[in-house]
């Protein structure tokens, strides 16, 4: 099969797509063939980034937080395009992130910060793993972060430390099923939700700090998730790819 169209007569879910990374995602896997589910909890954003791709690609209301939400989801999917090969599980409380830290955090809001930003992907995963391996496998990408491994981002990056352990321990329990599951950790990439968090003043000081002296871009994101979904890695499970600019160096 041609490179352009990897993903010819598949089916991809992806969370969060109503914008940013995950409408990069969505938008990519779109025009390389894919039937692409956008499972978006922002009903106008999400109905927006569906109806600009037109064929193939469906909005479907998603709360990652609620599992009985993601079993909606993929039963959606599985009446419009009949199977599930691809899962992103981008979704993710970033952009109205509060500022606090581990040891003053409200505890309600850390709890609903970690039902979608660590277990929505398990949520995710387990309300679609059925129709992937009836179908004879599949392969999920999950979004970690570089702050999983700075120890300066507080819940924020405990909760993408969870998402590396949650890759590569479903990586161990779904492989027998021909299942896949490896992680994207995006370091600092311009778009909306980082302009919220980062203000101004210090965005030359991060760029600074990056071997690749600018922040990324969505479309710098793009190569790497189709990699991992696609069969150019099928023998690949289990693993982190950071894609950030060289933020961080791991020996």
């Amino acid at each position: 099969m041609e490179r352009g169209q990897r993903f010819a007569d598949r089916t991809a879910i992806v969370t969060g797509s109503g914008g940013g990374i995950g409408e990069a995602y969505a938008r990519a896997l779109h025009a390389e063939g894919a039937n692409v589910v956008i499972a978006e909890l922002d009903e106008t954003r999400g109905r927006s980034v569906a109806s600009d791709l037109g064929p193939r690609a469906l909005f479907v209301p998603t709360d990652v937080s609620d599992p009985d939400s993601t079993d909606r989801m993929a039963a959606a999917t599985m009446e419009a395009f009949g199977r599930v090969d691809h899962l992103v599980n981008n979704a993710a409380i970033f952009a109205d992130m509060k500022l606090a830290g581990l040891t003053n955090v409200d505890y309600g809001y850390l709890d609903k910060f970690m039902s979608v930003n660590l277990m929505g992907a398990l949520h995710c995963t387990r309300s679609t793993i059925r129709a992937m391996a009836a179908n004879g496998g599949g392969s999920i990408v999950n979004q970690s972060s570089t702050a999983a491994w700075m120890g300066i981002a507080g819940f924020y990056g405990l909760a993408k430390a969870g998402i590396n352990y949650l890759t590569v321990s479903l990586a161990q329990e779904l492989g027998h099923r021909n299942i896949r599951v490896n992680a994207i950790a995006p370091g600092p990439t311009d778009t909306a939700a980082l302009a919220r968090q980062v203000p101004e003043e210090f965005r030359q000081p991060l760029i600074d700090s990056l071997a690749i002296k600018r922040l990324g871009t969505p479309a710098d994101h793009v190569g790497a998730v189709l990699f991992m979904l696609s069969d150019e890695s099928a023998w690949m499970t289990g693993h982190i790819m950071a894609v950030d600019g060289g933020q961080i160096t791991r020996i």
